[in-house]
């Protein structure tokens, strides 16, 4: 005799949740079918999103504590990610914003890098200084010549000296932590620099002249720049007292380009035969306000601090669906790999919302930033470039 189960209400919503849930952790990735600009080549769906987080994350899945299976922690956005590869694996330390505005880490594994991401079962527990962090966020993740793999990360705070009834003002600095296994993380000193508020830094891979190598983006407020808002570069000789020193500026701000506002490092560089390749975000203000674009330059093998080319204008800026977000027209990386073969994931997020990857090669990556024409900084000097181009190309037989 057969007994026909009925489910509740509960257990068919349950269902439904985790089969929509596999359904995104598993579907394909497929580049964009469109030709492209021979750089890099972008894909089709988001490699996170909110949804990805786990379901326990934000379900009450207990019948008798949560009837109706309602959402009971929200999750608005997954974004700005760290990352680095980890036994074989493409590890994303993404920055999750939940519906209260407190951001956090957590991890996502990859067995390829442009899908089937899936979250580590719990967020990444982050030890506190005596001044507890209110909000942290944007992690880049460095596996340093040490041993240790340092996440460097913007720590936000109430400013002290806000007038009463001020419940914006802020001040941000650069939170640090190490680990060796992703799993247990050892809280450093934040740092301590005397160019105001650092919002953007970045940890060099390798040691110079004995010292820690810190890329920096001194400012002066929360909010404005200032005099800052450079790609900074400053020297650290213990990062269990992370003072920075000798801190100048390697690449400042430009009047009517993509970084006339602020500027500051992606990830931590790639090293290459020809030079350090670095990625970074360039930021102009609009009619519709801030807009974030991504930028390449290179420095010297044994100079870091000189820059040696940057093409003009930007490598990536949003486009289609990333353009709208939370914060829109913004794309913003803090994270990108390379493999030993030269294949290099550039995890990028757009409008503050979610993440995505473009696949390019260290190869590609170095033509585009050395033979890429430069910037003049004038409207007469760009189309002198492109008039030197269109002549060069009628000489081709």
């Amino acid at each position: 005799m057969n007994t026909k189960v009925i489910l509740t209400d509960f257990e068919k919503r349950n269902i439904e949740i985790e089969k929509e849930f596999q359904e995104l952790i598993v579907r394909k990735n497929d580049t964009q079918s469109v030709v492209g600009n021979g750089i890099f080549s972008r894909y089709k769906y988001p490699v996170l999103t909110r949804n990805h987080t786990p379901v326990e994350w934000r379900y009450d899945l207990n019948e008798a504590t949560n009837p109706f299976l309602m959402e009971r922690i929200g999750i608005n956005a997954v974004f700005n990610a760290g990352a680095m590869k980890w036994k074989d694996s493409y590890i994303l330390v993404a920055r999750i914003e939940g519906i209260d505005r407190k951001s956090f880490f957590a991890i996502a594994e990859s067995p390829n890098g442009i899908d089937n991401f899936r979250f580590w079962d719990k967020p990444c527990v982050i030890p506190q200084t005596e001044e507890t962090d209110t909000n942290v966020y944007d992690m880049r993740l460095t596996n340093h010549e040490d041993g240790w793999i340092y996440g460097i990360f913007c720590t936000e705070r109430k400013d002290p000296k806000a007038a009463s009834g001020d419940t914006s003002s802020a001040i941000a600095n650069a939170g640090i932590v190490r680990t060796k296994d992703l799993l247990t993380w050892e809280r450093l000193p934040d740092l301590i620099s005397k160019t105001g508020q650092q919002r953007n830094v970045v940890m060099h891979p390798e040691f110079v002249n004995g010292k820690y190598a810190l890329y920096t983006r001194p400012q002066d407020g929360f909010i404005d720049v200032g005099n800052g808002g450079g790609i900074g570069l400053g020297f650290v000789d213990d990062m269990t007292n992370p003072v920075v020193q000798d801190e100048k500026i390697i690449y400042g701000k430009q009047y009517h380009t993509i970084y006339e506002l602020k500027n500051g490092l992606g990830p931590a560089p790639i090293k290459t035969e020809k030079g350090w390749l670095h990625l970074a975000h360039g930021v102009r203000n609009t009619a519709a306000g801030l807009r974030y674009t991504l930028y390449m330059f290179m420095t010297d093998l044994n100079d870091i601090s000189k820059v040696t080319h940057i093409p003009a204008g930007h490598f990536m800026a949003p486009e289609g669906i990333e353009r709208v977000g939370d914060v829109s027209n913004v794309l913003f990386s803090n994270g990108w790999i390379e493999d030993k073969d030269g294949t290099v994931y550039i995890y990028y997020a757009s409008s503050d919302t979610r993440m995505h990857v473009a696949v390019s090669s260290v190869e590609k990556l170095i033509d585009y930033v050395i033979n890429s024409p430069k910037d003049t900084f004038t409207s007469a000097g760009s189309v002198n470039t492109i008039i030197e181009q269109v002549n060069k190309n009628k000489t081709i037989s």
